[in-house]
Formats: structure tokens, C-alpha cells, sequence
């Protein structure tokens, strides 16, 4: 049956072509839960029937357990025969160059290549610059041949404008999408069809309760709900409205996979699969436990009408909107994790910048720069509850980040914002005061919509100025007053 239905591909980037399908393999992690141990070789053999099949590319990451070893195997046994897209996922801070390439070497390493095919990148806090800092030195590797191609994972919408704005040459980005986790429908997947950036979309089934397992059952205990994945994902679809409306959606979905003679598991993938922007989908595997192959093939075999999505449609209708952007259930509460926090991933958070206490009790965050000593100025200065943060504009050291688009070198010089306040103990939810310069006015309204993306909830009061600034390629230039704790 699994040779039925051919699965498609398509070219992720240029010398690289990747199924539709691919296949995850973040359970290696979840069955080495609680010390147990995996035959590595077996495990190797179990990918076997899935490129059989079609399903030739592979997803991993540096903390999925032995992922990355068990897929070195099976590139060591059968040459050429699949793709192998990892990640990696640091620490946040800043990660010496040097140990950049160990990281790379040591994926390499692991994946017994010369090459890793795609390398996606993680950052756990948009405002420690130094995560832009490694995207270039990953982007140096790149062009020494170590990476074939560099991705994203979890990035939202101005962040992934903003890196492509900076000439890094991401070619992907990997985020959570589902019938129950639209936010990559309102902004993401529109901009990567748009940019050519390719979308790659996990938790398609929402860890396993988008299937007939639930479809009718009585709320389960969430305390014991398995594995991490269900764990996880359990968190997204009580946000999303709970066990009533899974339900509903579950209802709906079943009325269109009879009508196909498949799965909802099928319908639900299909959606997302057929959204503009979505190069692939990528389905869980526990390799030589269970196999859902000829099941996850079946996605090519009948094709959703305007009928059958309106159906969907009317139930997604009913559920809350997952909040924020793609990624931030990583990075902001609700965090919509396995643990409902960050400690199953991160010990600490180091802060992004310096901060000094001066003779005069003041707090000073400083960022390093020769001009903060030949001005005389700090980044930012707290004295008691009030922090006054200095013009920022959309520089790292001695790059331009953001290029020529002001809504991007907006993006750039908030995160500056937030690191400085985040530094001296405060938070951009404490800011009571922007002031905004712009060198073009014809620039005003997108810096003014990304300043509204991230003030939008605060509403400090603001003022938008054109003015003629001290560099060409300065296109924004942010000022900030906050008060913390009140």
C-alpha cells in the first residue's frame, strides 16, 4: 500500500530537493526518556521502509537524543539515499566563534558528512544580539562548504524579515503549524511565499490528539498524557479552547476523511501541506516502535475541496488564536512547552549586555563600544525605579543590521531596547516613553507598524520625528524612557 501514492518533492534550495513529508525524529528523545537505552544499529535499520517509500528526508536536532548518530548510520549504509536536516540550539548568549565550528564539526561528525544539508538555527532571545553574531558566523561556515544550507527554526515574521534584510542567507524556517496553531497562517506563511523563504511545518497533528485516537473520548488527566509531544501539545489545544473544542474540530475533520476514506491524521497534515508558502510537513516517527507510513503516504491520494475546507474552516472558527507569533511560546508566557517552562531546556538566562553600579548608585548598561568611551555615554542608566535608554539605532559592532529597510533596522534597534532594559532589571513592558527619528518621512508608516508591533499592549507615549541623522545607512534612530515596577 505505502507504494501506492508517490510522495512529491520540491526544491528547498538550490542542490537540495527534499519530499514533502518529512519524516521527525524528536521521539528518539522521548524513548531515551528516564535513562533507557536504543540498539543504535536497529534503529538505523528502522528508517529503512521510510525511504522505501518516498519519505527520504529526515528532520533532527543536536538534543534530540541520539537523532543525529542514528541517521550517521544509515548515511554510512545507504549513501545518497535520503536528505538530513538538522539543527542546533545553543545556550542563549554569546558563542565564541570557535565554538560555532565545534558545534558544526561535531554535527558533521555525528552525521558522517562532509556536508550537513540544512542547518537550522535557534535563539532563545531576540534582545542578546550576540544570536545575529553566531547567524554570521554560521553563514562563514557556509561558504567554507560545511553547510549546504543554512534555515531558521522558530523565527517569527519581523525577525525572519529582518535576518534576510541583513544579507543572511537563511533559506528556510521551521515552526510549529497546525488546525489548532494558526498563527503562521496571519503573517509567516504569507511572507515566505512571498520571499521565497520556504516554510517547514512541525506538530502538524498536534502530538498525536488530531487523530480518531480522541475523537468521542472523555478529557484525560493532562498530569498523565504521555509523551512529551502530547505533553506539549496538550498545552496548545487548551489555549486554543480545550477539550470541547477538540472536539469540534475533530468532529469536522472526521466528516471530510470519510468522505475520503482516510484519516483525520491525513486531513489535518493535508491542510497545512496545501498552504501557500509550506515547502514540507514534517510527522514524528518512533523508529522501531511504530510506523505510520502507509497511513502518512495516503496525504497524496484525494485532494480537499472548497467544501471540505469550509467545513474545517467553520470548527477552526470556534477556537481561541494561539498568542503571539510563531516561536514565541519559546520566548514569552504561555510558555507551550512539554513543562510548561523553559527549565527542561535552559539553566539560565544571562543578561544581554554589561551593567556597572557607578559612585553616584547609578546602574549603567554598556555595550562595549569605543563610542559609549569617546562620547561619554552609557546604553542605558537606571537611577532608582527609572531607566532612560540613549538613541539606538540598528548597529552590531560594525554592521548594519536590517540593510535598507527601516522596518527591519526598527525591529533591530527595539531588541537593543529590550536587551538594555533587560539588563538593568527592567522589562519593554515598563516603558512609558518613545521617541522615534526617521531620516526619510516617507518611512514613517513602516517603522511606526513595527513599533506598534511591539508596543501595541504597552502604549507608552510616543513621538515620531524626521530628522537627519549622523550616518547614510541609519534609517531609524529609538530613544526610551522606562519606570520599573510600577
Amino acid at each position: 500500500m505505502a507504494e501506492a501514492f508517490q510522495v512529491p518533492r520540491t526544491e528547498l534550495a538550490p542542490g537540495l530537493t527534499i519530499s514533502r513529508v518529512l519524516t521527525g525524529l524528536w521521539q528518539l528523545a522521548d524513548q531515551e526518556r528516564d535513562g533507557r537505552t536504543l540498539d543504535l544499529e536497529r534503529t538505523a535499520d528502522a528508517m529503512v521502509p521510510y525511504v522505501a517509500a518516498g519519505l527520504t528526508t529526515f528532520d533532527m536536532a543536536d538534543h534530540y537524543g541520539s537523532a543525529e548518530l542514528v541517521a550517521g548510520i544509515f548515511r554510512s549504509r545507504h549513501s545518497g539515499a535520503a536528505q538530513y536536516l538538522t539543527k542546533w540550539v545553543p545556550k542563549p548568549g554569546r558563542v565564541a566563534r570557535a565554538d560555532v565550528r565545534g558545534a558544526v564539526e561535531r554535527a558533521l561528525q555525528r552525521l558522517r558528512t562532509e556536508s550537513i544539508d540544512l542547518l537550522q538555527y535557534h535563539a532563545w532571545n531576540y534582545a542578546d544580539p550576540s544570536w545575529l553574531e553566531t547567524l554570521y558566523d554560521l553563514q562563514d561556515l557556509k561558504r567554507e562548504g560545511l553547510i549546504n544550507q543554512l534555515g531558521l527554526t522558530n523565527v517569527d515574521t519581523s525577525h525572519l524579515r529582518m535576518v534576510r534584510a541583513s544579507g543572511i542567507e537563511v533559506v528556510s524556517n521551521q515552526v510549529s503549524f497546525s488546525l489548532l496553531d494558526q498563527r503562521a497562517a496571519a503573517g509567516l506563511a504569507p511572507y515566505c511565499a512571498a520571499s521565497g523563504v520556504r516554510l517547514l511545518a512541525y506538530g502538524t497533528v498536534a502530538g498525536g490528539w488530531l487523530t480518531e485516537r480522541w475523537l468521542g473520548q472523555p478529557e484525560p488527566d493532562w498530569e498523565r498524557t504521555g509523551t512529551w509531544s502530547m505533553m506539549k501539545y496538550g498545552r496548545f489545544l487548551r489555549v486554543a479552547g480545550g477539550w470541547d473544542a477538540l472536539q469540534r474540530v475533530l468532529a469536522a475533520t472526521q466528516q471530510v476523511a470519510d468522505r475520503h476514506g482516510v484519516s483525520i491524521a491525513n486531513i489535518a497534515t493535508r491542510c497545512i501541506l496545501d498552504h501557500p508558502g509550506v515547502a514540507g510537513v514534517i510527522v514524528g516517527a518512533r523508529l522501531g516502535e511504530r510506523a505510520h507510513i502507509e497511513d502518512t503516504v495516503r496525504l497524496f491520494s484525494f485532494t480537499l475541496s472548497d467544501t471540505d475546507r469550509a467545513e474545517i474552516h467553520a470548527a477552526l472558527e470556534t477556537l481561541r488564536p494561539i498568542p503571539g507569533d510563531c516561536g514565541d511560546e519559546y520566548r514569552k508566557p504561555p510558555f507551550l512547552t512539554a513543562s510548561g517552562d523553559l527549565s527542561h531546556h535552559l539553566q539560565t538566562m544571562p543578561a544581554p549586555y554589561e551593567s556597572k553600579i557607578g559612585a553616584d548608585g547609578r546602574m549603567r548598561c554598556l555595550t562595549g563600544t569605543a563610542w559609549e568611551t569617546a562620547a561619554g555615554f552609557a546604553r542605558a542608566v537606571r537611577h532608582g525605579q527609572h531607566i532612560a535608554v540613549s538613541g539606538t539605532t540598528a548597529t552590531l559592532g560594525d554592521l548594519a543590521i536590517g540593510g535598507q529597510d527601516a522596518a527591519a533596522q526598527t525591529v533591530f534597534a527595539i531588541d537593543k531596547i529590550e536587551g538594555a532594559l533587560q539588563s538593568l532589571g527592567g522589562a519593554l513592558t515598563d516603558v512609558t516613553r518613545t521617541r522615534v527619528y526617521v531620516r526619510h518621512v516617507r518611512d514613517w508608516e513602516p517603522v511606526a507598524r513595527a513599533h506598534g508591533e511591539r508596543f501595541g499592549r504597552i502604549q507608552p507615549a510616543n513621538t515620531l520625528i524626521g530628522a537627519e541623522l549622523i550616518d547614510d545607512e541609519y534609517l531609524v534612530e529609538i530613544e526610551a524612557d522606562a519606570i520599573v515596577g510600577v
